[in-house]
């Protein structure tokens, strides 16, 4: 597996004391990474759609874990990020619960499906990949600010070289083909790591936005009908040489998440621990600032509420 693989986090830095939430994390590289952050001591708190899921891949990480010294407590949340509702539930008791969020990882997604509008009526995929954790950053952001310096990730993708934001038709009712729709909700992963690192210049907390690489996870599984039938198995016979692992594949989340050399970085992209260049697209500031302005209106943001007020 991964044979052009060479990105490597190799950061010993300790989380003891700091508190982590990643989101999507039963399986694949969410995992791995609950599982490192949780060896370098940090609280972390699993948010998943699937608590029963969840639950198992925290039994896991704890019983690979048993016998290491230092390592940190990891508790389950419910998070359905395609439901605005629970994504507000989900934050609240964050907020309750917790005096410090040091570390923001937005690693959940759902890739190329088929056409579906969730219960707020927007596209699964830009709902899911952007709009939810657009809104969970901002409401967890007066916490995150308070408890700076801390960071926040947000896992994209190569493929937002495929995607516009489509702002005059959002939920694609004229245009969708799924791998559009998976660009365009990459694509809002970069934008919102741009414009979010722009307002939050001078508050020791930054922002970094990510692809992991072509990763063996069953992301894949609506690839039968997004494109043809036997995709999927075209694609898992033939691309092992491609894929990581999800060890692998989660190193450049980790290194934008603990290394000391990306501590005074913000807004940047990342390709196997590398800063790179993302599309075109994704570099420009004009789209960027439509992107917040849309998905503030169709999260319903209060106006009177400042999510960059420390709380």
């Amino acid at each position: 597996m991964g044979w052009f693989y060479n990105g490597k986090c190799t950061s010993n830095a300790r989380l003891d004391g700091k508190t982590a939430v990643v989101t999507g994390c039963n399986t694949g590289i969410g995992k791995h990474t609950v599982l490192d952050l949780s060896r370098r001591g940090a609280r972390v708190i699993m948010a998943c759609r699937n608590l029963e899921k969840a639950d198992e891949a925290a039994k896991d990480i704890r019983k690979t874990l048993e016998g290491v010294e230092g390592v940190g407590q990891i508790t389950v949340k419910h998070l359905d990020l395609s439901s605005l509702s629970s994504v507000r539930t989900c934050a609240e008791q964050l907020l309750k619960e917790e005096p410090n969020i040091h570390l923001l990882i937005n690693n959940a997604g759902v890739m190329m499906c088929p056409r579906q509008l969730t219960e707020d009526g927007y596209e699964l995929q830009f709902a899911t990949n952007h709009l939810g954790h657009f809104l969970l950053t901002l409401l967890l952001l007066p916490r995150i600010l308070s408890s700076a310096p801390a960071r926040i990730v947000n896992v994209s993708s190569l493929a937002h070289k495929f995607g516009s934001l489509y702002s005059k038709d959002i939920n694609m009712e004229k245009s969708y083909q799924p791998i559009k729709a998976y660009g365009r909700s990459k694509l809002c992963n970069i934008l919102f790591t741009k414009e979010l690192a722009k307002r939050l210049e001078g508050t020791n907390v930054t922002v970094y936005s990510l692809h992991p690489g072509v990763v063996d996870t069953d992301l894949d599984r609506h690839l039968d009908t997004a494109f043809f039938p036997g995709s999927r198995w075209f694609y898992r016979t033939f691309g092992g040489m491609f894929k990581k692992s999800s060890e692998q594949g989660a190193q450049t989340t980790l290194y934008c998440a603990v290394d000391e050399k990306t501590a005074n970085k913000t807004g940047l992209y990342y390709d196997d621990c590398v800063a790179i260049q993302p599309s075109g697209k994704a570099n420009d500031p004009e789209q960027a600032k439509k992107l917040w302005d849309i998905s503030m209106t169709l999260v319903n943001w209060d106006k009177n509420r400042d999510p960059f007020k420390k709380g």
